[in-house]
């Protein structure tokens, strides 16, 4: 039977981004969010990846204006970190390493240690604190290719809601108690409220308490406790000081037991610590967080653990969000994933025409545990590679951190340095990092290969030049707040 009701369970960013790209793409479903007054919204703000505004933007087709007025985002052009033995270094959403310049007979990863700055124009604007280059009549070039939001989670959701609403998704205040089920198949949701509801499919979007997948169902849950040993972390803002700029990216800071991160919002800063409870009490944690952001307001302590569930879809109910999965924050994938979610849902619906089989289903479920455990890899480096501090966690880390699937991308880069066979080799073209994202990090924590290219005169002449025509364009950008003027002007219209 063909499905044609769908009741989301969640009314938090995952249901509300599910519930909007069904109704979006199939607008001949009744689509009913049913959001439990018991569970608050995460009020944190959210680092995204460039998979955000193209899944709204441009795959969704859904209007910027009314985007920006009500989720009031600004803008992330990559990571910073404050990681490894530099100083820092910039992981930008544009192309600096897995590419190749013309005039230069190596890839630009081969040139890394002799012109760390400077390499691609989202790098150059990153080292300058600004967000977009300008035209010629000194406009700032607001792109969405390589650029992603920093978002106050409250104002997203507010968004998402509008938005859903506006496309005639039902939305109602209901706690699920009971649920009735006959083997893979959801048959009744009982409300508190003594209502019985029912529908052809159901969206697990209920955050970690995976009230259909995981509490329903018992699905198996892949622990990734293994590699991710961070299970903790204080969050807490602090105003932006007078004349102190917007950053147009997210830092990621190397601390004694974890990092943590810094996301800039037009009035305040967002400050989060994770950390490995194994290694260092709440207490003490909190004590080295205030000490390196001592204007920090109210904390709060998050509790989380990094894993999948085996299966995301089972029989009628598919899971988004952080009903799925989870991993920590420090490549901000929770929304990127859900976005990959929510589409691959709304394709997979469209091309079964809504009556999808279950080879499907398995595939769908081999896509996306693959989806997770490339992010897990992803992340595994960033601990394994680390020697920014020597403190029990970090050591800790070095030593026992398994890359998985990341490990043969480690040995070819060991073997061939920077080199761009691996995208075609090792890495699956749908890999959420790709070549550009490894050799980032391996190039900017300085791990050790056996290619070293020792540039001549003429590609050092050449490498200057090109580092040059970055910065001058870079130094002439705009910054976050002039480009915010800009997009509120009455005047100002979107493409």
């Amino acid at each position: 039977m063909k499905i044609q009701s769908v009741i989301v369970l969640g009314g938090g960013s995952a249901g509300f981004t599910a519930a909007i790209t069904l109704k979006r793409l199939l607008p001949q479903l009744t689509v009913t969010i049913l959001r439990s007054p018991e569970i608050g919204i995460i009020g944190v703000g959210e680092g995204t990846t460039p998979f955000f505004p193209s899944h709204f933007h441009q795959f969704l087709k859904l209007p910027m204006k009314e985007f920006y007025e009500r989720a009031q985002p600004t803008w992330k052009l990559g990571i910073r970190f404050l990681w490894g033995q530099r100083k820092s270094f910039d992981y930008s959403f544009d192309q600096q390493f897995a590419k190749r310049s013309p005039r230069l007979p190596r890839n630009n990863g081969f040139y890394h240690e002799e012109s760390p700055a400077d390499w691609c124009l989202g790098a150059g604007l990153m080292a300058r604190n600004k967000a977009f280059t300008r035209n010629q009549r000194g406009i700032p070039e607001i792109t969405l290719d390589t650029t992603a939001y920093h978002i106050e989670n409250i104002k997203l959701v507010a968004y998402l809601e509008w938005q859903a609403t506006e496309l005639g998704v039902v939305v109602r205040n209901e706690t699920v108690g009971q649920v009735d089920h006959q083997q893979d198949q959801i048959t009744t949701l009982h409300l508190l409220s003594g209502e019985k509801m029912t529908a052809d499919f159901f969206v697990d979007a209920s955050g970690f308490a995976a009230k259909l997948l995981g509490e329903t169902f018992q699905e198996k849950f892949h622990d990734y406790s293994d590699t991710l040993f961070c299970d903790s972390a204080i969050i807490g803002p602090r105003q932006r000081e007078e004349h102190e700029e917007i950053q147009p990216y997210t830092t990621a800071e190397t601390m004694d037991h974890g990092w943590c991160w810094r996301i800039d919002h037009e009035n305040h800063i967002n400050r989060g610590y994770v950390y490995s409870s194994k290694f260092v009490s709440d207490e003490d944690a909190e004590a080295e967080f205030r000490r390196k952001n001592p204007a920090v307001q109210q904390t709060r302590i998050v509790r989380f653990r990094s894993g999948r569930y085996q299966r995301s879809w089972i029989g009628n109910v598919v899971a988004v969000g952080n009903a799925a999965g989870f991993v920590e924050p420090l490549e901000a994938t929770a929304l990127m994933i859900l976005c990959g979610q929510c589409r691959s849902l709304a394709e997979a619906l469209i091309d079964s025409d809504c009556d999808p089989g279950p080879m499907l289903k398995t595939m769908f479920n081999r896509f996306m545990g693959e989806r997770w455990d490339e992010i897990r890899d992803f992340l595994a480096i960033h601990y394994r590679f680390n020697k920014r501090l020597n403190t029990p966690f970090w050591q800790y880390c070095r030593e026992n951190t398994p890359l998985h699937g990341a490990e043969e991308i480690y040995q070819f880069y060991l073997e061939n340095g920077p080199s761009m066979l691996a995208n075609a080799i090792f890495i699956s073209p749908n890999d959420q990092f790709g070549a550009e994202g490894y050799l980032a990090m391996f190039l900017g924590m300085q791990v050790s290969h056996q290619k070293k290219h020792q540039p001549n005169e003429q590609e050092l002449a050449v490498l200057k030049q090109l580092n040059q025509t970055i910065a001058t364009r870079a130094s002439s950008g705009a910054t976050v707040a002039e480009a915010l003027q800009v997009i509120r002007d009455p005047r100002w219209r979107w493409a």
